[in-house]
């Protein structure tokens, strides 16, 4: 694809490929349910539990590295076959593992239902590898974070929704049933509805007109043999472990977040009962992505800010109206709002600059980490909560500058970030340990930890690349 076509953002095929991500965010925030379940019903400790992230982020490691050896020392995959087949071929993956729950939930098995997500996590690392870089290569470069950030607002609608229909499908209403009146079995029908979801979603995709990325000109054929190794590029090989950090510490603020609102000095509730806590902070990354993809509409000046305003705050209604139309008491999610007026300014602030923002909203991300560990109550659920904020547009900044200037190595490029995904697999039973061991509140500074790397990231790639002379912003 030439520079020239690249200018012109193709919405029907970004709009097709939206539908991938919000399945991506649904599955990967019901896990949260699916954690304190089986802590009850498999007497599991914390650490135990987090075996449920560990086997969905590990299976994206796998793949991509099975991916990653077979472009390595034979032909590109999708080179081969092509990008919507990649696209079809991750779904029906997916449905397979998806269906796996029915037998495993029959025997009660809690290593088979692990083995399930494994599979599920599977097809997912293929929708990554090929959606990502496809989505970026579907407009001008430099707008290419916000398409990110529009197919992100989407698959946060699916991580917002997921643990409130999950909790509704197994426990009944949100704040109704109790766990031992629930048996493992309940999980067998949203898995169910899941398998039906990406089957049909594999057929609508295999009758979509989807561009084909995957052609080189004459000039990339050329840089292709002249090309250094990927492993040579800086950005890259601290962009791995940035998306290593940054997906760890967003799964693990939440999936330690039930246990932490368990105790008696925090809201002393059971784990089956936080589910709307959980659907915020998923919501919440919903607004920040929203806010960003405002870029791909090329949207300036007083209107733009007006915008966000609008954005931001009709995002927070729909995360209210979700949760209350599920049965659930949203009275305090009101207090949440100047958090969200704390995001809106952020934004505007930093202009929409992909190092800086990423810099700032780290930092932002440390500091309530800091401020939740030294609150009690929910004021510090509230400050934990905060961190999906500010980790809403750290995936499209840490990708762009991950992949600026990589030319014709960006596939691989993309199945190396994609496979550091893994820390969504490390990080939460690491914390989970630490709050075995020194308690589920101070196990939070693992978080702070994170977010001091990812701003660390942000500053020293944002000169590498200057040296460079690669445009990122």
């Amino acid at each position: 694809m030439t520079e020239k076509t690249l200018q012109k953002t193709n919405y029907g095929a970004l709009s097709t490929l939206t539908t991938v991500f919000f399945f991506w965010g649904f599955v990967a925030a019901s896990n949260t349910i699916l954690i304190g379940l089986f802590k009850e019903k498999f007497d599991l400790l914390q650490w135990q539990s987090q075996l449920v992230e560990f086997a969905f982020y590990t299976a994206y490691f796998v793949g991509s590295l099975i991916y990653f050896l077979l472009s390595t020392f034979g032909k590109d995959p999708l080179q081969k076959y092509g990008s919507k087949k990649g696209l079809i071929g991750g779904l029906l993956i997916s449905a397979v593992g998806a269906l796996g729950f029915v037998p495993a939930a029959e025997l009660s098995s809690f290593w088979l239902m692990l083995i399930s997500l494994f599979t599920v996590g599977i097809g997912f690392s293929l929708l990554q590898i090929v959606a990502n870089p496809y989505v970026i290569a579907l407009g001008d470069t430099k707008t290419g974070a916000h398409r990110v950030s529009l197919a992100g607002g989407v698959n946060s609608i699916g991580t917002m929704l997921g643990p409130i229909i999950f909790n509704s499908l197994i426990f009944g209403k949100i704040s109704g049933e109790e766990t031992n009146s629930v048996t493992i079995v309940s999980v067998e029908l949203p898995y169910i509805i899941l398998t039906v979801c990406f089957v049909v979603l594999a057929f609508i995709l295999s009758r979509a007109k989807l561009p084909n990325l995957n052609s080189a000109s004459k000039e990339e054929v050329v840089t292709t043999k002249e090309s250094k190794s990927v492993f040579k590029y800086p950005q890259l090989i601290l962009g791995m472990i940035a998306i290593f950090v940054y997906v760890g510490v967003e799964v693990s603020i939440q999936s330690n977040l039930p246990s932490l609102m368990e105790q008696p000095d925090i809201l002393g509730m059971k784990p089956e009962h936080t589910a709307q806590y959980i659907s915020l902070y998923w919501g919440s990354l919903m607004i920040g992505r929203w806010l960003q993809s405002i870029g791909v509409f090329n949207i300036s000046g007083k209107k733009k800010v007006l915008l966000q305003f609008i954005i931001a705050f009709v995002a927070f209604g729909v995360i209210i109206g979700s949760n209350w139309l599920m049965g659930t008491d949203v009275s305090n999610f009101y207090q949440y709002w100047p958090f969200v007026l704390l995001l809106i300014l952020t934004l505007i602030v930093t202009r929409d600059k992909t190092g800086l923002s990423l810099i700032v909203f780290s930092l932002l991300g440390l500091i309530m980490m800091v401020c939740g560990m030294f609150t009690e109550g929910f004021t510090a659920v509230l400050f934990f909560v905060s961190g999906g904020l500010f980790c809403s547009i750290m995936w499209p900044c840490i990708f762009s500058l991950s992949i600026a200037g990589l030319g014709d190595q960006t596939t691989k490029g993309s199945s190396l970030l994609v496979m550091m995904i893994f820390g969504g697999a490390i990080i939460p039973p690491i914390q989970g340990y630490l709050g075995d061991e020194i308690g589920i509140h101070n196990s939070y500074w693992l978080p702070v930890v994170c977010f001091a790397y990812l701003a660390f990231f942000a500053w020293f790639v944002g000169k590498t690349l200057k040296k460079q002379g690669v445009d990122f912003e």
